[in-house]
């Protein structure tokens, strides 16, 4: 069979290597632009490029896919493969192959469409997630559904996490769901477009702690932007990333205070909430190494009593 997967992130990392473990290898895979990281922003590959030079596979880094409408591998292509590329296909992309566009989508659709399925469905607090396979269509995340298989989400497992695990189920199910398609043994299934949810591209400010919101909230904030862009509060002005938290019924004593006030328990330290109070258990300053909170307290007597903003 002839195919050209599209991805970029970790996601389609993943999906990419469980589809040549199986022997599906694609004859032409198209990446996103490397892209400066880190703190010293350097020039950096995407994983999908690293897989694909690991593997010898011929490789394109288009800004815009529109600019590979020329290229034979496409147009004798029989279908495509798309995870986590990061840009929406043309039409005239869309329909090039003959067999059409699979979709590997990290949530069950029609709920959480969009950019940030994992960080939705850890935000909202649910316990379980999947991966999808869609026949794409014009539509972000609208096409019908070919396949789908859930995940029961760990109570601690992090965006991150979550991201990697939904890509090795996403690999799996496409290695049982392409010779099926290829074989007309799927009738794709519309979705049910009342019931669709959406995510969108977290930004920086998204990770700031609004101390009124309910421990539990903050909780799955946490979870949900790990690594980035971290979630985090200001004391004295500098910026504080919570790593690890849990939320604790709040003492009788600090039941009044106002949200935001820091007080010792159990060693180390804890946050009132708008409903009960948050117990930090890791943090990290800024440009500093992640600690104990129970550290961090043994040089930074002065934080009890204060009020994070």
């Amino acid at each position: 069979m002839k195919f050209v997967f599209f991805g970029t992130r970790e996601l389609a990392a993943k999906v990419l290597e469980r589809l040549l473990q199986a022997g599906y290898s694609p004859a032409f895979v198209v990446t996103g632009p490397d892209r400066p990281a880190g703190r010293k922003q350097k020039l950096t590959a995407s994983p999908v490029k690293e897989v694909a030079l690991h593997h010898n596979l011929p490789l394109a880094q288009p800004e815009d896919p529109k600019e590979l409408l020329s290229r034979s591998e496409l147009k004798e292509a029989e279908f495509f493969v798309v995870a986590a590329y990061g840009n929406i296909l043309p039409k005239e992309l869309i329909e090039l192959p003959p067999k059409g566009v699979l979709n590997v989508h990290p949530s069950l659709l029609p709920l959480y469409r969009g950019p940030a399925p994992e960080r939705g469905v850890l935000l909202s607090g649910d316990k379980k997630t999947g991966v999808t396979v869609i026949f794409v269509d014009e539509k972000v995340d609208h096409g019908p559904i070919v396949a789908k298989e859930e995940f029961s989400i760990p109570e601690d497992m992090r965006h991150e996490e979550l991201h990697l695990k939904l890509g090795e189920i996403g690999g799996q199910l496409l290695v049982k769901t392409i010779p099926l398609w290829l074989q007309g043994k799927i009738t794709p299934k519309e979705q049910d477009h009342s019931k669709a949810t959406f995510t969108k591209k977290a930004k920086k400010e998204d990770g700031r702690i609004d101390w009124s919101k309910e421990a539990q909230y903050i909780t799955r904030q946490i979870r949900a932007f790990y690594p980035w862009p971290g979630t985090y509060t200001l004391w004295q002005e500098k910026l504080v990333k919570v790593l690890q938290a849990k939320a604790i019924d709040t003492p009788e004593e600090y039941q009044e205070a106002k949200s935001g006030t820091v007080f010792s328990f159990q060693k180390q330290f804890a946050v009132v909430t708008g409903k009960q109070s948050l117990l930090v258990e890791q943090l990290q300053l800024a440009a500093g190494n992640p600690m104990p909170s129970q550290d961090f307290l043994l040089g930074h007597k002065d934080f009890l009593g204060t009020i994070l903003k």
